[in-house]
């Protein structure tokens, strides 16, 4: 009897969970409406502009209110306040109704979110600072500029003359940067769902709208190195730096655009820019860290290192950096270094395969050809496919005096594609 009991709660237990998290999975739909009575300056347009906003913050507060329920959510210690900014940049707003009588324009609109997509992009969101300012950013211009609008409409009731000219101006002018930043929030909105064709076609529509702000050219900057067209992205950072008064802001600029020139190689332009976003902010870890891999790859391993030296200071501590560092002290040949710095990117990433690479050059060099073959051996059981691994084991069993097994990892490295082992085996008349 004990025993059916219990087979009875634990199903009804697990009927619970299941159907909890078949609740979860599916696509929550959250619907409102918003009527706005126009004014003598309004037109259908700025009607629905006005309306637009309105109802998306009602959506938005509805889908805060539903996240702010859930652990996942709850385990972020967010407020709702930060909750609705950050998925103002995930989700979209449709409209699914709306009339207009050329006096009360009337809509009815819709959101619809995938809670478990919903919330890994808010986790990923929320430990982008930059980002989440930006959000915070149009946030409170948005809200700003309906509360002066409104003030402008009751204001116009009133005003006569060149005064009531100039508020109607303001208005239209208030109209035009919400509409922006309609575009604006849908392109981030197509960013997040990797939609980056039709995000680049919002942030184009935004810029249209209001060609001064730089968040919208950095935006489409970044999308355009999404779908890797480097060049259109560093045309959109030259705007952006231009439009940009802030001094910290831009420091991210000029290293954004700097990477992007790395990525086409110009590495002289790309030292140029962290060069430059180091004097605006010269506690920029990363820009050191960037820095430190140019001067590496223009061969100047003294300043690489004394870059990665304070990246690491600055406390960027992860394995890649140590990794980085480890290839400057390999190539001044400094060996003993080297090798520490790739135990230490080991130490922090067990996975790392090219640190048990380096870390198997570095034993060879230093004669220790046993602890080389088992780097290698590691490298090699992580990723089977990567031909070097093999070669770099080869020649530590040729040194121990094993040839067998030294022409088997040459010959794997040749029939993968592997060109050095190739004319090793050629030069020994040997087929792989």
């Amino acid at each position: 009897m004990f025993n059916k009991k219990i087979l009875i709660a634990f199903c009804f237990t697990l009927l619970l969970l299941l159907s909890a998290n078949a609740s979860f999975a599916e696509i929550k739909t959250f619907v409102k409406e918003y009527t706005y009575q126009a004014s003598e300056v309004d037109s259908k347009l700025s009607s629905r502009t006005v309306s637009l906003r309105e109802v998306k913050r009602l959506l938005l507060e509805q889908l805060g209110t539903y996240l702010e329920s859930i652990t996942e959510v709850k385990n972020f210690q967010l407020t709702k306040d930060q909750i609705v900014t950050l998925t103002a940049g995930i989700v979209s707003t449709e409209v699914m109704e709306d009339t207009w009588d050329g006096k009360v324009y009337w809509l009815k609109a819709k959101i619809l979110a995938d809670p478990e997509s919903v919330i890994k992009s808010i986790d990923r969101l929320r430990q982008d600072r930059q980002k989440v300012k930006e959000l915070e950013e149009v946030r409170r211009r948005s809200e700003q500029l309906l509360r002066e609008n409104e003030r402008l409409r009751k204001e116009l009731e009133v005003a006569k003359g060149e005064k009531k000219q100039e508020q109607a101006e303001a208005y239209s002018r208030n109209i035009i940067e919400l509409s922006a930043i309609e575009w604006f929030q849908k392109g981030l909105a197509f960013k997040e769902s990797n939609n980056h064709y039709e995000a680049i076609v919002s942030f184009s529509e935004a810029i249209k709208l209001d060609p001064k702000n730089p968040l919208f050219f950095i935006a489409r900057g970044l999308s355009y190195a999404t779908i890797d067209n480097i060049p259109e992205a560093i045309n959109n950072f030259d705007k952006a730096i231009k439009l940009e008064p802030k001094q910290a802001l831009n420091s991210l600029n000029y290293f954004t655009r700097g990477f992007f020139y790395e990525r086409l190689g110009n590495y002289k332009q790309a030292l140029h820019d962290y060069n430059t976003a180091l004097k605006l902010d010269p506690k920029f870890a990363q820009a050191y860290k960037n820095r430190g891999r140019a001067y590496q790859l223009t061969g100047n391993n003294v300043k690489a290192i004394n870059d990665f030296n304070k990246a690491i200071s600055l406390g960027v501590i992860n394995s890649d950096i140590y990794c980085k560092r480890g290839v400057s002290y390999f190539a001044s040949k400094n060996y003993k270094k080297a090798l520490k710095d790739f135990l230490k990117a080991i130490e922090l990433n067990p996975t790392f395969v090219r640190a048990y690479s380096r870390s198997g050059a570095c034993y060879r060099h230093m004669g220790n050809n046993k602890a080389a073959l088992s780097m290698f051996n590691k490298a090699i059981e992580l990723d089977p496919q990567d031909a070097s691994n093999y070669v770099g084991r080869g020649l530590a069993y040729e040194t121990l005096g094993d040839r067998n097994d030294s022409i088997d990892d040459f010959k794997i490295a040749a029939r993968l594609g592997n060109e050095e082992a190739q004319n090793l085996l050629r030069e020994q008349g040997i087929e792989w």
